[in-house]
């Protein structure tokens, strides 16, 4: 019997987040880091599913021991300068993130960007931008690829409405609290102490 569909749609964006990864910037991921490392605080946003994966990114901070918060949550304090607003936007364009950006770069925070489209309105006010492209590699049989596009009615990517830019997002935004750990020393036992106890 064949392998189940689902899994198979599970390897394909495994092989798309590894090519993803493999044509990531070195500067682009220092740059982001540093800026991470020399923030005061660390605001995350981003709309939609992005917005999902901002919220999980901003609890690992907290976790790791960074003072972390999700802009639009109503105990998020006023940004000030030397702030750190960390963005995910696959477009680069949301209007209403952009907005803000826009009155963060006003404040003198300073703006991070992930997201496929750098010269985009965001692209061009960040401080920092790290690109995830929506790459393509080879496959084997492009007969098989093209069988789960058609199955997903989307006929430039085998997944639906940029699954792959969160995919891929959430996977860079794990592998970068993986780096600060090493950075700074934290081990995994510092971050069960700051999990949440009154779930």
């Amino acid at each position: 019997m064949n392998q189940h569909r689902v899994q198979e749609m599970m390897r394909l964006m495994a092989s798309r987040i590894d090519a993803i990864a493999s044509h990531l910037s070195d500067e682009e991921v220092s740059r982001f880091i540093k800026e991470l490392m020399e923030a005061k605080r660390i605001y995350v946003m981003g709309a939609g599913r992005s917005g999902l994966v901002a919220k999980a990114f901003a609890m690992r901070l907290m976790h790791l021991g960074m003072i972390s918060y999700v802009v639009g949550e109503t105990i998020t304090p006023a940004l000030q300068k030397g702030d750190v607003i960390v963005v995910l936007s696959g477009s680069g364009k949301t209007r209403t993130i952009a907005e803000i950006v826009q009155t963060a770069k006003e404040i003198e925070g300073r703006i991070c960007l992930i997201t496929s489209n750098p010269d985009s309105v965001i692209g061009k006010m960040a401080d920092s931008c790290v690109v995830i492209e929506n790459y393509r590699d080879k496959v084997p049989d492009e007969s098989v690829e093209f069988e789960i596009r058609q199955m997903l009615g989307e006929h430039r990517s085998f997944a639906p409405l940029g699954t792959l830019f969160e995919t891929a997002a959430m996977t860079f935004c794990d592998a970068v609290i993986s780096r600060l750990m090493e950075i700074t020393s934290t081990d995994e036992a510092e971050l069960k102490g700051r999990h949440a106890n009154i779930e």
